[in-house]
Order: C-alpha cells, then sequence, then structure tokens
C-alpha cells in the first residue's frame, strides 16, 4: 500500500504504541482515585501535558486541556467564547474551516440567533486581512481562523489575525490541527486564546487531543462531570490515550527542524510530476504559502471520485478533500470557496505525505495517474 493520506490520519508510531501498552493492561486504574493503585496515574497525565505544552511552545502546561480530538477542541473554543460573552453575538470564521468549526456556527446561527460572517478567500485560498478588521465589530465574540488548510495546506497569516484580534479586544481562536507537528509553533509568542490540536495528525491514536487555553482567556466547560482537567472537562481521563498524545509530541518536537526538509522534496516531485502528466492540471493553492507535505490538484474533466476508486484498485491511498466530509457526496467546499467552481471542486484530489514516504512511491503514484491523463485524452 502506497498512503499519501497523512492529512486526514497517520499511522500510530511504534514508541507511542508502546508508552500505551501498559495502560492497556496492568495499569488500568482510575487517576482519580485516592489509592496510589489510581492515584499515581495522575503524574502520567501531568507530564503528558508538559510534553504537550513544549511542542507548542506554551509556558504553562496548565493552559493545556485534554479532550478528544480536534472536533471537540474546536467545538469547546467557540462555546467558551461566546458563552462567556452572552451579549455579544457575533462569530467571524472562513470558508474554507474544517467542518467542526463550520458545523458549529451554522448550529449557534439556528438555535441561538447568531449572526456569522464567512470570509471569502481569493483564488490561491489566501484571506484578505482588510476583509477580516472590516468585519470586526463591538458585537464580535470570537474571531475563529484556522492555522494551515487540512485540504490545501495553505496557510493564514496567523500571528497578523492574533494582533488584529488583540487591537481589537476580540477573542480568537486558532484550529491548528493541520499546522502542529508539521510547522513551529509558538503560542507563548502570539496573542492568541485558544488553540487546537489533535494527536492523530502526528503519530497518536485517534480519539485523543488538547485545548491550549490562555491563562487570561474566559473559559466555560463544553463537557461537565467531574473534577478532571482542573474541572474545565468532566470524565475519567483517558489516560492511555494522554499518554500516547504526550509521546507523539515529544516525538514530533525531535523531527520538526527536519521535517521540511524530509517532506517537500517528495511532494514537488510528486506535484511536478501529475501537473506535467494530465493535459490542462493544476495546482490548487499558493504554491509557498502551504504545509511542505500537501498537494491538492486539478484534474480538468476528471472526477474525484472516479480517481480515487482507481487509485485505490492499485493499494494507493489519497483523498478528495476532508476525511470528515468523505461520506457526504459534495464536492470540496474548500475548492469550491477558492474557485467558484463545481466541477473544479469535483474534480480536484489531496495528497498529503510524511517522511515515510519515498521517491519510488511517488514514481509510481504519477505513472498510475499518467495512465487516467492517457484516457481523457
Amino acid at each position: 500500500m502506497i498512503y499519501l493520506d497523512h492529512n486526514a490520519t497517520t499511522p500510530v508510531l511504534p514508541e507511542v504504541r508502546e508508552a500505551m501498552l501498559p495502560h492497556l493492561g496492568e495499569e488500568w486504574g482510575n487517576p482519580s482515585s485516592t489509592y496510589r493503585f489510581g492515584s499515581h496515574l495522575k503524574a502520567k497525565i501531568e507530564g503528558a501535558r508538559e510534553q504537550v505544552a513544549a511542542l507548542i511552545g506554551c509556558k504553562m502546561p496548565r493552559e493545556i486541556i485534554f479532550t478528544s480530538g480536534g472536533t471537540e477542541s474546536n467545538n469547546t473554543a467557540i462555546h467558551a467564547a461566546t458563552v462567556s460573552q452572552p451579549d455579544k453575538k457575533h462569530i467571524i470564521t472562513s470558508q474554507v474551516e474544517h467542518s467542526s468549526v463550520l458545523t458549529y456556527c451554522r448550529f449557534l446561527e439556528k438555535h441561538h440567533g447568531y449572526r456569522v460572517t464567512y470570509l471569502p478567500v481569493d483564488r490561491e485560498g489566501l484571506l484578505s486581512m482588510a476583509d477580516l478588521e472590516n468585519s470586526l465589530s463591538d458585537d464580535t465574540a470570537v474571531v475563529s481562523l484556522m492555522w494551515a488548510n487540512n485540504e490545501t495546506g495553505v496557510f493564514f497569516p496567523v500571528e497578523e489575525i492574533a494582533q488584529i484580534c488583540r487591537s481589537r479586544g476580540v477573542l480568537y481562536h486558532c484550529d491548528a490541527v493541520q499546522a502542529v507537528g508539521k510547522l513551529p509553533v509558538k503560542v507563548r509568542n502570539l496573542p492568541v486564546d485558544y488553540v487546537s490540536i489533535t494527536g492523530h495528525k502526528f503519530g497518536a491514536p485517534k480519539g485523543i487531543g488538547a485545548l491550549y487555553v490562555q491563562m487570561n482567556a474566559p473559559f466555560v466547560p463544553l463537557v461537565h462531570g467531574g473534577h478532571q482537567e482542573h474541572s474545565r472537562r468532566g470524565g475519567t481521563e483517558n489516560v492511555a490515550g494522554i499518554t500516547a498524545l504526550g509521546v507523539a509530541a515529544a516525538v514530533a518536537m525531535k523531527k520538526l527542524a527536519d521535517y521540511d526538509a524530509s517532506i517537500r522534496p517528495l511532494r514537488d516531485a510528486l506535484e511536478e510530476g501529475i501537473l506535467s502528466s494530465i493535459p490542462d492540471a493544476e495546482r490548487n493553492g499558493n504554491a509557498r504559502q502551504r504545509l511542505a507535505n500537501t498537494a491538492n490538484v486539478f484534474l480538468p474533466g476528471i472526477d474525484s471520485d472516479a480517481v480515487l476508486t482507481f487509485l485505490d484498485s492499485q493499494d494507493i491511498c489519497a483523498s478528495s478533500g476532508s476525511a470528515c466530509m468523505e461520506s457526504a457526496i459534495t464536492p470540496s467546499h474548500v475548492i469550491k470557496a477558492m474557485s467558484g467552481s463545481h466541477d473544479r471542486s469535483s474534480e480536484s484530489i489531496r495528497f498529503s505525505l510524511s517522511s515515510t514516504n519515498t521517491f519510488e512511491e511517488v514514481k509510481t503514484v504519477v505513472m498510475k495517474i499518467s495512465q487516467l491523463g492517457d484516457l481523457v485524452s
């Protein structure tokens, strides 16, 4: 199998799996217990909190809340910002955010009377800071704009967004799910209030994530229950998952300096090979301002579902957009927002690589894609 869908999920790292195993076996106690068999696991949780804090440049580990993943983290951040400011009924986001942000914003529009501004992007997936500034008002409760797009890899200017929000006294939530582990993230240097991450994008299992909440940012729990997570997220702690996230964060931090150099040449070779083998094929997204591992290409006249079915028959894994949207037979909302074209959004494919991929795999994929080009021509 050639796996080129790492933005959807990544394999669990061997060292992460090894760290989890004791908590799936002999270390099965409840960390909230008073007896040592369970309570000693609190140290494991706090150690993982420190590892996650280090990866995102957070000075105070207490600012990290463990969650079930990126969706919960995104929902929690927007919930905290809105519920803590009941007199403010305006939210700003973008048309290309992850479904967990867009769906929650639409829920607030429909059921709680919020007004939501969905900022547009240009043909390269870039956001206008003038549009953001012009959309801010005294009624704005929160701005929720991602760090890196999951479909195109295109970056938003997070530091500039954060500065604009802080200057206007507006809370800023950043979905950094695709950025953490791939880019240097230093929240202590950014005036950002909430940052979402999830472990399965960098070698931890699915079902564990975290939310950074800046110490002065308002917070209201989304999940109510016991005293866990300093009373900010109820529920018995997922010790195995939390331990896994901590180890994955530590591994990602060690590899971060070499991440770009190890993956960009593979991505560029894949992209250039596809663009040269399919007539009129084009890149989706800005060529420079994007993740080193992500290539999203428009293959005119070739339906993306047909491409993915063909690639799957060749044991090649790719996607046509967000994995969270795959069950719905709809074109990519990201490419549609960028291009305004239904055809382009339904004839585009995302490839997302890791350092485990090889040039031989890239060569094979380009060869298989070129066969599709032969059929079209």
